[in-house]
């Protein structure tokens, strides 16, 4: 390990960043230097223009994943380096960000009946019967299900902040039966690669593959990821007319602005508005021209 790395990897650490941050971000300034074939310490403002270009044109990558990449280079010099002028030179790229996608419960419905076995049931419904991350899902331990209180514990959510999330019936009895087939011992959904060992949780991008292979099977066109099972699940619950603030709970978001949101999914609440055009006192449609060009005044 470089003496670069090493005081990088140590400025995370004791900021307490999860360990995923902390591989993303060593990962990400590796791939800067490695592209220049140079130190990072030895790059400045002009290779830090070119390369946020580079990722956004020619390797066409999504603007939330510059975003990220964005993030770690600038942990690394105004962190790491003390180069505070260059935050100037790494600034974040507007995102232009479309509605999220959301399933129908009658589509959520299909998909988690169109899941391949019970491993990937059980996967499709803790992400909708929970709204958790994909993350999150993959780090749930055994002891995490409290079906005592009827709760899942969130430990180690985005930020660092746990949270409890309250545990469907019917997921509880799916969670159940998966158990008695599979045994997990430490983490619900153990690893199944050799290299990772069965002590350690499945990958996250793991998580993908159970949303993508049942949506074929059910012939949804939609595309469904593990967000997309989130944002159905928060949707779903405003228009059961479940308030703003418990679902910022449950969805563990730092600001009830982010969680508003989801006042643009839901049909409930858009069908529920008084369009204006409703109000205006026009004439009857009857009495409306049907020619092209307006007749002249006597």
């Amino acid at each position: 390990m470089t003496q670069l790395r090493r005081m990088m990897l140590e400025e995370l650490q004791r900021r307490n960043y999860s360990a995923e941050t902390i591989r993303h971000y060593l990962r990400a300034v590796a791939q800067f230097a490695q592209h220049f074939g140079k130190r990072p310490d030895q790059l400045g403002p002009d290779e830090l223009r070119t390369y946020q270009a580079y990722l956004l044109r020619e390797r066409k990558l999504a603007v939330g994943s510059v975003v990220a990449q964005v993030a770690a280079l600038r942990f690394f010099y105004v962190r790491v380096l003390k180069r505070h002028g260059l935050r100037e030179d790494l600034p974040y790229p507007k995102d232009h960000r479309r509605l999220p996608t959301v399933l129908s419960p009658e589509e959520v419905t299909r998909l988690i009946n169109a899941a391949g076995n019970l491993l990937h049931r059980a996967l499709l419904m803790t992400l909708y019967g929970t709204g958790m991350r994909r993350t999150e899902v993959s780090l749930l331990r055994v002891s995490d299900i409290d079906s005592q209180r009827m709760m899942i514990r969130v430990e180690r959510g985005k930020g660092g902040a746990g949270r409890d999330i309250p545990l469907s019936p019917a997921l509880l009895v799916t969670l159940r039966e998966y158990w008695c087939w599979k045994k997990p011992r430490i983490y619900l959904f153990p690893s199944s690669e050799r290299k990772r060992g069965k002590k350690q949780p499945i990958s996250d991008h793991t998580v993908w593959y159970p949303c993508a292979e049942a949506a074929r099977h059910a012939g949804l066109t939609k595309r469904v990821s593990p967000h997309c099972l989130r944002h159905s699940f928060a949707t779903h619950l405003l228009e059961a007319g479940t308030d703003l603030r418990t679902i910022q709970i449950l969805l563990g978001h730092g600001d009830l602005e982010t969680t508003a949101k989801y006042l643009h999914l839901s049909q409930r609440h858009l069908r529920a508005v008084v369009n204006p055009l409703e109000g205006l006192p026009l004439s009857r449609l009857e009495e409306v021209n049907r020619q092209y060009h307006r007749k002249k005044n006597p």
